[in-house]
C-alpha cells in the first residue's frame, strides 16, 4: 500500500504509482486528508512537472489534491491514447483505483477535453468541475491547434525559449512578465522530476486533440453539475470563444475571462484564479 506524506510543498511532493486499466499511472498527491479531493488534469505534452505550484499548493491548503499523468506520459506506463475518450476511460479507472468515489475536477486545455468526457461517461464520480483554457468537442479552431502551435514551437527553439512563452501568454509587457515567472515556477523542482515527454507522445496527443476538434458536438445542455469556465481573453491555442460557448451551453455555468491573457490565463492570474476556484469548490 502506498504511503502518502502530507507535504505542503509541491516542489518536493513524491511521485507515486497506482495500477489501473492494465498499466501503472504516475501521480502526485498534496494536502491534508478530508473534504472532497481535487483531481487535476493537464495540457498537451505536459507531465507532472507542468502543474503550476502555486495553484496546486493553494488548492491543497485544506483538501487533498491529486495531479495525474495520462497513459504514456512521464512515469506512467503504456502508450499515449489517440482519443480523448480513451484518456477519459483511463482517468476514470485511475480515480477509482485511488479509492476515490466523489471528486472535484479541474481540467486545463487537453485536460478540459478529458474532464468533459468524464462528465458524460462517469457523472457519478464528479461533484464540481472547472474547465480552463479549453473548449467543447467540435469547437472553433480546436482542430487547428497543431497548425497554430508549430510556428511558435519553432520560434521557441530558435530563441532558446520554452514554446509556452509564446503559446500561453500575450506579447504585451504584462504577458511577457507573466510568462517568465510561470516558466521559472515550473523549474523550481530540482529532484525527482518526471520523465520528459517524447516527440512521439507529443504527436499522438496532437492527433487526439485534432480528432476532438473534428468530432460532433456533445450534448453540453445535459450536464447537471456545477461548472466554472476560465480562460484568458486572447487564447490563440483554444480560441477564447470556445470558453464562452461552454458557458453558454452548460446550464448554470459561470465564465471568467482574464484580461490581456492567453491560453495560460489561469497561470498569469494564479492568485485570482485560486481565490475564485476555492470559492467555487467550497460550496
Amino acid at each position: 500500500m502506498t504511503t502518502h506524506t502530507r507535504n505542503a510543498d509541491w516542489k518536493t511532493a513524491p511521485t507515486h504509482h497506482v495500477e489501473a486499466a492494465g498499466t501503472h499511472f504516475a501521480y502526485r498527491r498534496l494536502g491534508p486528508d478530508g473534504g472532497v479531493p481535487v483531481v487535476l488534469l493537464n495540457h498537451w505534452g505536459a507531465n507532472l512537472d507542468n502543474f503550476d505550484p502555486p495553484i496546486v499548493e493553494g488548492l491543497a491548503v485544506d483538501r487533498t489534491v491529486y495531479a495525474l499523468d495520462y497513459r504514456g506520459i512521464g512515469a506512467s506506463g503504456g502508450t499515449a491514447p489517440l482519443t480523448i475518450a480513451e484518456m477519459a476511460s483511463d482517468t476514470i479507472a485511475t480515480i477509482r483505483a485511488l479509492g476515490l468515489t466523489s471528486i472535484d475536477l479541474i481540467g486545463f486545455s487537453l485536460g478540459g477535453f478529458v474532464a468533459q468526457q468524464i462528465l458524460f461517461d462517469a457523472p457519478d464520480l464528479v461533484r464540481r468541475v472547472i474547465l480552463a483554457g479549453t473548449g467543447p468537442a467540435g469547437g472553433t479552431g480546436i482542430e487547428r491547434v497543431g497548425l497554430v502551435s508549430w510556428p511558435l514551437i519553432i520560434k521557441g527553439l530558435l530563441t532558446f525559449r520554452d514554446p509556452k512563452f509564446y503559446l500561453f501568454f500575450t506579447s504585451s509587457v504584462a504577458g511577457k512578465r507573466a510568462a517568465k515567472t510561470f516558466l521559472a515556477r515550473l523549474k523550481a523542482r530540482a529532484e525527482d522530476r518526471d520523465k520528459a515527454v517524447s516527440l512521439k507522445v507529443f504527436l499522438r496527443q496532437l492527433k487526439a486533440i485534432k480528432a476532438w476538434g473534428q468530432q460532433a458536438p456533445q450534448p453540453l445542455e445535459t450536464i447537471a453539475k456545477p461548472v466554472l469556465v476560465a480562460n484568458g481573453d486572447h487564447d490563440i491555442m483554444v480560441p477564447s470563444e470556445n470558453s464562452s460557448d461552454l458557458a453558454r451551453h452548460i446550464p448554470g455555468a459561470e465564465l471568467v475571462l482574464y484580461p490581456d491573457a492567453g491560453h495560460g490565463g489561469i497561470f498569469q492570474y494564479h492568485d485570482a484564479f485560486i481565490t475564485k476556484a476555492k470559492a467555487f469548490l467550497a460550496v
